[in-house]
């Protein structure tokens, strides 16, 4: 009854904190929706004096913000400002549909090959080739920015979209956790399919894959939030404003614009926030798969 009890008090306080960590990561989220919905009077009377602040260069502004999570009155001005009348976010908000989606895509086919590939493939080269991807993948990304715009200076392809894809799309990260978790699937599955007549295609296609399902849509989920929020690259490879995404345009919202800032940032969220909910399930079991399956 005592270790009972004790099990039950702890199950208590753990809960209570996973709740609270939960809110407060939730706030920011809830009040920047709601927020949104104000009109532009009202985010500058709650928040003009911190945006007038910040813009003038003040490392310090001693105006305390007035936070509120529901509107006085329901305004729908800034969308319509951001999704009729500046057509610059909705340009920027397609230009990271546009760098982002084709990485994810061909980063995954590629992936998934080459993970197959150190799968079924014995020797000390492949096990090199393998620990240079773990070496690479450990590597802080702004590390190899530099050597990244080197060699896309070299073939002509800085200013383009090319210099975002390739790097992306060779990235390791995939190959590391589909690698991974295709070793733990048992050889005899495969020794079995190759028995029953089954070439090495079909047993990619019709075995490794269908297991392999859920690790790839978590991988997917979490290359497109990865590369969704990315600044560096474009910052260093880009010229071209026009060809900024949003992650970037974001930051150059200025004090004269804090009644579209939470409608921009609204908009921001909801790709990453419906793959999340959308593909939840499949996360999950692949996190959960990476842990259970054994070779």
């Amino acid at each position: 009854m005592i270790k009972e009890k004790k099990r039950h008090i702890i199950n208590v306080i753990l809960t209570i904190l996973a709740v609270f960590t939960a809110v407060m990561f939730l706030v920011p989220i809830v009040l920047t929706v709601t927020n949104s919905f104000m009109s532009e009077s009202e985010i500058v009377s709650n928040y003009g004096s911190i945006f007038k602040g910040l813009s003038d260069g003040k490392k310090y502004v001693s105006d305390t913000a007035n936070l509120k999570f529901l509107p006085d009155m329901v305004s729908f001005s800034q969308y319509a400002t951001v999704l009729f009348k500046s057509p610059d976010y909705l340009i920027k908000f397609w230009n990271s549909i546009i760098l982002v989606v084709p990485i994810v895509f061909f980063q995954l086919i590629v992936a998934v090959f080459a993970a197959y590939g150190f799968t079924r493939t014995k020797g000390k080269l492949s096990a090199i080739i393998f620990f240079a991807y773990i070496i690479l993948m450990m590597m802080p990304y702004q590390v190899t920015l530099v050597p990244n715009y080197m060699v896309l200076r070299l073939m002509n392809l800085l200013d383009t979209n090319w210099s975002i894809w390739l790097p992306g799309i060779f990235s390791p990260f995939s190959v590391y956790l589909l690698t991974k978790f295709m070793k733990r699937i048992p050889s005899s599955l495969f020794e079995a399919a190759m028995i029953d007549g089954a070439s090495e295609l079909q047993v990619f296609l019709k075995i490794c894959t269908p297991m392999s399902k859920g690790i790839i849509t978590s991988c997917a989920i979490l290359v497109f939030i990865d590369y969704w929020n990315m600044v560096e690259q474009p910052l260093l490879f880009f010229t071209d404003e026009f060809k900024y995404p949003l992650s970037i345009y974001l930051v150059k919202i200025n004090s004269g614009d804090v009644g579209i800032a939470f409608a921009v940032a609204t908009i921001y969220m909801i790709p990453s926030l419906l793959i999340y909910l959308f593909g939840e399930e499949q996360l999950i079991e692949g996190v959960t798969l990476q842990g259970s399956v054994k070779g």
